[in-house]
């Protein structure tokens, strides 16, 4: 659970529920600022202090740290400009590496989530072949000049960087639905810019509950789509189709599946619902038919609000905090 840590990190809502959780994740975001000059988390805290105060406050509640970085973005959702610019370089791999520094302050297991929707984007701009996009690396990353100064060159960067300074880190790429309608492509993608070289894939069901982009009165929901899946699997979309696509990209990659930021919605037979009431069939469908995540590839599910307005576990009725204590009474057991 996670990305939505209070001012008091102690207070958080993954720290309330009752149950001790897994995982705890966080955003570690780059930005534009207003004269066009690039920052980054690392301007939250001094030296980049942020991470350990995610870091410590997990492992304080007995969980383990999680950090989704989301930088590649900071130009725009799905502009990668930043790969050819010098100076976002310079900043994101010198960001990549104090984050894999402090880690190891930390010197505890702690996983490490890399760059949301970016991998898709870069599939299909490359059109599967990663070696035609440009990555200013060598100067701006001087632990990886041998490497290709391209998106393989990237992976294997990040890979490299995650071994050599933070060890006890486990790391992951994102793979998404939407990257290419063939399953076996974006697998093949993957592994090309070093994802079997990695310890976890992850991917996202949906990154805010589907009654958001059902009722279209949200900014941040005006997707077109059917998002409320079918839980009997009888009609498109459903679970079933959703789970084929995991089971796929998890064997092609060779890498067990952590799905991230679920939506916290609940079911409800009439579409839509209300900032804070949306209604989604996730944590529904998932705390029910477990195994079959895990016989997907899975290796466990981590529940978020993907924006504002959404559902979460102070507004669900107590349909999570129930799930999961439920289901910590007698966890499935994992291959």
């Amino acid at each position: 659970m996670g990305n939505d840590l209070a001012s008091d990190h102690n207070q958080d809502g993954a720290f309330k529920l009752g149950t001790t959780i897994d995982l705890h994740y966080a955003y570690l975001s780059a930005y534009l600022n207003a004269d066009k000059s690039w920052g980054s988390w690392k301007d939250w805290n001094a030296n980049g202090g942020f991470v350990n105060i995610i870091t410590d406050t997990a492992d304080a509640h007995g969980v383990v740290p999680m950090i989704s970085l989301y930088s590649m973005a900071a130009a725009g959702d799905g502009v990668l400009a930043g790969l050819s610019n010098e100076v976002f370089e310079n900043g994101y791999w010198g960001d990549v590496k104090l984050l894999f520094q402090r880690l190891a302050i930390f010197g505890k297991p702690a996983l490490v989530h890399f760059e949301p929707d970016f991998w898709a984007y870069a599939e299909q701009q490359s059109h599967e072949d990663p070696t035609t996009i440009t990555v200013k690396l060598r100067a701006s990353a001087p632990d990886c000049v041998d490497l290709s100064e391209d998106l393989v060159g990237m992976g294997k960067c990040i890979i490299r960087l995650a071994r050599m300074y933070a060890p006890k880190a486990l790391i992951g790429f994102h793979a998404s639905q939407w990257a290419n309608g063939d399953p076996s492509a974006t697998a093949a993608f993957l592994k090309k810019v070093g994802a079997d070289q990695t310890d976890v894939i992850f991917a996202d069901l949906l990154d805010r509950d589907a009654g958001c982009f059902e009722a279209k009165v949200d900014p941040n929901c005006q997707r077109s789509g059917t998002f409320y899946w079918d839980e009997t699997n009888a009609t498109s979309p459903n679970f079933h189709e959703y789970l084929a696509w995991s089971k796929a990209i998890s064997s092609g990659v060779g890498k067990p599946m952590i799905w991230w930021q679920i939506p916290f919605g609940v079911p409800s037979a009439t579409p839509g619902g209300s900032a804070g009431h949306y209604r989604d069939n996730r944590v529904h469908y998932i705390f029910s038919h477990i195994q079959e995540f895990v016989n997907a590839g899975g290796l466990g599910a981590a529940f978020g609000t993907g924006a504002g307005n959404q559902t979460t576990p102070d507004s669900d009725d107590g349909q999570f905090k129930a799930a999961v204590a439920k289901y910590y009474q007698a966890p499935v057991p994992l291959p």
